[in-house]
């Protein structure tokens, strides 16, 4: 037995205390950078926006959130409930392959349906060639528009909602649903009345997911052509040069996004959801034949089709028509800027979040829950709004400290921060840091108490504890951790866009240039390597899904 010792200093408990405050004020310096402008002083491209652009910005963003919301709660709910509750022809391949949608990132879906139905386009040209007809003899919707952007966005966000409503559905009490069937339910009765009220909580998560993602995407609305407040910042940010109506706008962005965050506490608080008894048994299963087995079968096998099968498909024969072009020096380097950038900002996330996640688990005290709430608060801010939030005070920062030296000392230090990858890499831990913070947490919760007890008693000190005992146990859910940042980071592109240093891409810059540029094409080989990139996590995720049910 190891004798016990006390711990050194900085090792201990009463190290951790501290280190979370101080990572949650560096963390939240974004946030509040932007807070700060809600009610500072105005510049004068700022009252213009207001007086020209404003109320458009504020309309078509809560049109393209309410579009978005009907959207995924029609899709996501319907297919949760048939793969967790119904049988029918494919439901166990259904159960994953809903889930592929999120390997492809919103932007790279609206490039490739772009590609499809423009008016040059495989289906348009079938048409005339089938028909005869030329150009104005027929109408056909625009897939560049507010319509075409909800239905981008629906299409691979709706997995979010489908995500954790199955996983409600398939953990709800089987005495429920037995209880409702014995007063007559049916399974379309017992959906309505019984599971979709139980699985509410789960529901509105999922939804408030969704939403925060439309609101933070830039690439698809700016491909389209659609002024939201995405669109705006960088307009206000690179082409009016305002520092300042930028931050506005982006404070104005952030507003949006707290309130949905509040209005989703509000939802979960004012009800309480319990299942009325232990009794974990197997699941009813409403077996489906004939025209409703069909019916089932289209309605999952239709947003996975459209989500990610089809605009695959067409990635996959635009990069095959492009790759002695575009497969060369400057893709590997795209690719391996990408992918260090993706392992760096995933290790880095899993490292602050153990620390995080066990400095609550040892202290608990209400600061430390707040600290870490606090610095949590960065996935539910978009992209545009941290990037705006860091360059303003490291900006700030490299000119004072140019200023200082170049007054007492002569010489410039120039950009120390602004512009190069710390920068960018400070930006995605405050943007995904609370994701990977979520699933170390989710690991720590299943390694009881007493565990950390014993280890105590045979002298370990908090971190041996950590490294010793809790990571062996935790490795599945630390390298879920990993692969999920290290997923968002390859398809993040706003934040990318504006605090990527000079002549530094990634294959989403990349991407997204070529196809403003109309090469469509050529931007293929960059967005398939980052759908390919989302694949394994999406798996791994739908196989976690599908063993949550006890017993």
């Amino acid at each position: 037995m190891r004798a016990s010792r006390p711990d050194p200093p900085g090792l201990s408990g009463q190290f951790w205390q501290p280190g979370i405050l101080l990572l949650a004020l560096l963390l939240s310096i974004p946030v509040l950078t932007i807070a700060g402008f809600l009610f500072g002083p105005s510049s004068e491209n700022w009252q213009h926006l207001k007086d020209t652009v404003l109320s458009e910005y504020l309309g078509n963003s809560a049109l393209l959130a309410m579009g978005v919301a009907v959207g995924t709660l029609l899709i996501g709910i319907s297919t949760a409930w048939l793969t967790a509750m119904c049988r029918f022809p494919g439901n166990k391949l259904f159960t994953w392959m809903l889930l592929l949608p999120l390997a492809m990132p919103a932007y790279i879906i609206a490039y490739t349906y772009t590609g499809i139905f423009d008016f040059a386009g495989p289906v348009q040209t079938w048409v005339r060639e089938l028909t005869g007809w030329g150009y104005g003899d027929y109408y056909f919707p625009e897939v560049r528009s507010l319509g075409g952007a909800i239905i981008m966005l629906s299409l691979v966000l709706y997995p979010y909602v489908y995500l954790l409503a199955r996983a409600a559905f398939l953990e709800q009490s089987v005495c429920v649903l037995e209880v409702s069937r014995t007063l007559g339910c049916g399974a379309w009765c017992s959906f309505f009345r019984v599971a979709l009220p139980l699985a509410r909580p789960a529901i509105v998560a999922g939804l408030s997911l969704a939403l925060m993602e439309t609101l933070a995407d830039y690439g698809t609305v700016s491909y389209f052509g659609v002024s939201v407040f995405t669109t705006g910042i960088f307009r206000t940010w690179f082409g009016m040069g305002d520092s300042v109506a930028a931050a506005k706008l982006a404070s104005l962005l952030l507003l949006f996004v707290f309130a949905l965050v509040v209005m989703e506490r509000i939802s979960r608080r004012q009800a309480r959801y319990h299942h009325t008894s232990n009794k974990y048994s197997r699941l009813p299963e409403y077996r489906l034949t004939g025209l409703k087995a069909l019916f089932a079968f289209l309605a999952c096998s239709t947003p996975a089709i459209l989500g990610f099968f089809l605009p695959a498909a067409q990635l996959t024969s635009w990069a095959l028509q492009t790759r002695e072009e575009m497969i060369n020096a400057g893709f590997f380097t795209l690719t391996l800027n990408t992918l260090l950038l993706g392992l760096s900002a995933s290790l880095l996330a899993a490292l602050l979040a153990l620390f995080l996640a066990y400095g609550k688990r040892m202290l608990a005290t209400r600061q430390v829950n707040i600290a870490i709430r606090i610095a949590a608060l960065g996935y539910a801010v978009p992209g545009a709004v941290i990037a705006i939030g860091i360059i303003i005070p490291f900006a700030w920062l490299d000119n004072s400290i140019d200023r200082f030296f170049r007054e007492h000392f002569d010489f410039s230090t120039g950009l120390l921060l602004s512009g190069t990858l710390f920068t960018l890499l400070f930006a995605y831990i405050v943007r995904f840091l609370a994701v990977s913070l979520q699933t170390v947490e989710s690991g720590l919760g299943k390694i009881k108490p007493s565990m950390d007890n014993a280890a105590r008693s045979l002298g370990y000190r908090p971190r041996e504890i950590l490294f010793k005992v809790h990571l062996p146990l935790m490795k599945a859910s630390v390298l879920t951790a990993l692969l999920i940042v290290f997923v968002d980071v390859m398809k993040e592109l706003p934040a990318t866009l504006i605090l990527r240093p000079f002549n530094f891409n990634t294959l989403a810059v990349r991407a997204f240039e070529l196809a403003s540029d109309e090469r469509l094409a050529d931007s293929s080989t960059a967005a398939l390597m980052i759908v390919a990139a989302g694949i394994l996590p999406v798996l791994y995720l739908s196989k976690s899904i599908s063993r949550s049910r006890v017993g």
